[in-house]
């Protein structure tokens, strides 16, 4: 009897430990690889031929554009989301509402368009929602429509379920999650219901004094761009993108706030009379940097900033009415999930959904004239956009590197930070939040690559 209960428990332990490190781990890690020759890559670049083929490209027409807004503030109770040490406590108020904002743009044969919103990110079930509210009403399709978040850290939470969300947004809430995707649906059906002949002008400003590398001694991309539209009566809408993390109003806030991005949108909305919409740039290791003590009134001291920049670039431009509209937009399977606990040893890639988190993600591309928006799901680094950049300039073209596309696949941080010691880097980026392995770099490069090349851009 007591020889079978021996035999019984170790073969329940050995049951467990298997269990454990099939699901848990640790399992050895992998090394960077020629991207272009594996067949995730292969995928991804099958999917965006795919979608390219419902655009067309290298024919301008007149250009028309249409914007609208919607308000996403929720109920004071709802969690913040952003900062994980306030453990999905309730909010106690607002300290400025949020909104959703959309902005359509149309050649007279392909529609796109881009969505800013006042929040950490945009989730894939919220983006989902908007998509198939918008295709109901318009010939829009999931492939037309770039998302893109303003990162704000005193944003609506409770919008996804899972323990990853939870962490950082708190208890999920259905009822939060459909009201704030049906505002996405309306706006990006507004915006488009609203499109007229218009022109367009673009910009950038330098403005390293208001960014910093928080994880490196490296550099940082401190472009603020800036895209606007104008119609005949004089209505204007300016799209507006820096990479600064909008955490310039700290963990302790409980208010609902845009942060600074929020705060830049009403200095140019009010001096305007316009719309302004903020796109998150290539966020990751990029802190704001802004002088004071009290979070609410640097925010608003770094929003102004930004904006009186923006405005004062803006005079005497030149203004455009025609323009070559195209998007591309399309789901893809990541590079291998990869949450290293240290050089050799990783959690197993199975944890990954028992905690909400997947390996399929959305990239989403919109060209305007000599523009291109490249939304990202992820943190991506401002490293790395620095060097896309400088490429596409030598291609005559004007790239915005954006983050939060319609998903989240943690942190993408330059290849040669990988292999570093764990203490000779950046622990949260380079360790618990970088997903997706040593080609994460690489790969998103390479589509950037074959999407400009594929677009029709006239160098």
């Amino acid at each position: 009897m007591i020889k079978k209960l021996l035999i019984g428990t170790g073969i329940v332990l050995v049951v467990l430990i298997l269990l454990a490190l099939v699901f848990v781990g640790p399992w050895p890690t992998y090394a960077a690889t020629d991207v272009t020759t594996e067949s995730y890559f292969e995928d991804a670049i099958q999917a965006a031929d795919k979608s390219l083929q419902q655009t067309t490209v290298g024919a301008s027409g007149q250009l028309h554009a249409g914007w609208a807004s919607e308000r996403i503030t929720p109920e004071t109770g709802t969690p913040l989301a952003g900062f994980g040490d306030r453990q999905g406590r309730p909010s106690t108020g607002v300290r400025d509402e949020l909104y959703v904002k959309a902005v359509a743009v149309s050649d007279g044969t392909d529609t796109a368009v881009l969505v800013g919103a006042d929040m950490l990110i945009v989730p894939n079930n919220i983006a989902d929602r908007a998509r198939e509210k918008a295709m109901a009403a318009t010939d829009l399709q999931p492939d037309d429509i770039l998302f893109n978040a303003s990162h704000t850290h005193s944003g609506p939470g409770a919008w996804a379920p899972g323990l990853a969300a939870s962490l950082f947004g708190g208890a999920y809430d259905e009822s939060v999650m459909e009201r704030i995707g049906d505002a996405f649906g309306t706006a990006i059906i507004n915006a488009y219901t609203n499109l007229k002949p218009a022109s367009y002008a673009r910009g950038d400003v330098d403005v390293p004094d208001h960014i910093k590398n928080r994880a490196h001694e490296g550099p940082v991309d401190s472009e603020l761009n800036y895209l606007i539209l104008k119609h005949a009566n004089g209505d204007m809408c300016h799209v507006v993108s820096y990479g600064a993390h909008a955490t310039v109003i700290g963990s302790s806030n409980m208010e609902f706030s845009g942060d600074y991005p929020g705060n830049l949108e009403r200095a140019i909305e009010t001096q305007t009379g316009g719309m302004a919409v903020f796109l998150a740039g290539a966020v990751g290791s990029m802190s704001p940097r802004i002088d004071g003590t009290d979070g609410f009134t640097k925010a608003e001291t770094l929003g102004s900033t930004l904006a009186e920049k923006v405005l004062a670039d803006a005079e005497g431009l030149s203004y455009s009415e025609s323009a070559d509209v195209a998007s591309v937009g399309f789901s893809f399977e990541t590079p291998p999930l990869q949450l290293r606990l240290n050089q050799n040893w990783r959690l197993s890639p199975n944890l990954f959904p028992l905690v909400g988190l997947d390996d399929e993600a959305w990239i989403s591309g919109v060209k305007i004239g000599d523009v291109f928006f490249y939304g990202t799901p992820c943190d991506m680094s401002g490293e790395i956009s620095l060097t896309m950049k400088s490429w596409a300039q030598k291609q005559g073209i004007d790239l915005w590197v954006l983050s939060f596309a319609g998903d989240y696949i943690g942190y993408v941080s330059p290849r040669k930070y990988y292999d570093l010691p764990r203490e000779e880097t950046h622990e949260y980026e380079m360790y618990l939040m970088s997903w997706i392995g040593p080609n994460q770099e690489a790969f998103f490069t390479e589509l950037l690559h074959h999407l400009v090349d594929s677009m029709g851009f006239q160098s």
